[in-house]
């Protein structure tokens, strides 16, 4: 009778074990397998589309700076690092701080003379040209540069990884595995062969299942990430095995050891 009872604690405690990766496991059935690129052709650089409550700087720029100036937000004095005393008066330093550009939710920007402009949907060169076609030849007679930069750009990495978080990337360029690095990498219960990318495409968000063991993955077009992508890694079976153990759990196993040390000692009265 005892021995009938062990196995049947046995048995509900690998239950509960392969369970557990269920209860673990974000948005598991979540995702489409990477698409296979056309071998032989680099990783594209993505241009970063413009999204909704993304925060642009845009600066215009002329041969005459004079003739640019009505066209640029005005600069936020910043208080400087070189603070000293003189004559017991503290002297600060102040410099100019660019202001941003709010994306709203109708996806537009409003700017100085020219006044409201669509910019959801559109890359940085795409908004740029359009400004310049906005400001040039109708209020200056000289040709403008226009220069765009996202002031929020980011990437979150979740999951198994040695620092999880949202991570500010100075420039528009960074690849799954400098998102990787910048997390401190993998943890050694990260599976590396089902990755989950959450990306915004056209007002709808795409997953994909990403394996980095493919070496296909270098000439991916997900090798490199865009503004708001989040990145999952999906803890492994120990892994999942090892959070099974929980109290109740615990107890379980505890039990079992008992059942364990209770039929030894009736197989050993009986010889």
């Amino acid at each position: 009778m005892n021995v009938k009872i062990l196995f049947a604690a046995l048995a509900l405690l690998l239950f509960t074990a392969c369970n557990t990766n269920e209860q673990l496991v974000y948005l598991q059935h979540a995702g489409q397998p990477m698409p296979i690129p056309v071998m032989g052709q680099p990783a594209p650089v993505p241009d970063p589309v413009i999204k909704v409550g993304d925060l642009l700087t845009i600066t215009i720029n002329a041969a005459t700076p004079e003739a640019a100036i009505p066209f640029n937000l005005p600069l936020v004095p910043t208080l400087g690092m070189s603070n000293y005393d003189v004559s017991r008066s503290t002297v600060s330093s102040y410099s100019g701080g660019l202001q941003n550009y709010v994306v709203s939710t109708e996806g537009k920007i409003v700017m100085p003379v020219i006044g409201e402009i669509q910019a959801f949907g559109m890359t940085k060169s795409e908004l740029a040209a359009h400004v310049k076609s906005l400001i040039y030849p109708r209020y200056i007679t000289e040709e403008p540069i226009v220069l765009i930069r996202f002031a929020n750009y980011h990437v979150s990495v979740l999951g198994e990884v040695v620092r999880p978080g949202n991570y500010s990337v100075d420039n528009d360029k960074v690849s799954i595995f400098e998102a990787l690095a910048l997390a401190g990498d993998l943890t050694l219960y990260g599976r590396r062969d089902n990755l989950l990318l959450i990306r915004e495409k056209d007002s709808r968000r795409e997953t994909v299942r990403i394996d980095l063991r493919d070496a296909a993955l270098l000439e991916s077009p997900y090798y490199f990430l865009q503004q708001g992508d989040v990145l999952y890694v999906q803890p492994n079976d120990p892994k999942s095995r090892s959070s099974a153990l929980s109290t109740a759990e615990t107890l379980s196993v505890s039990l079992v050891g008992t059942l364990i040390s209770l039929t030894s000692l009736i197989v050993n009265i009986l010889n």
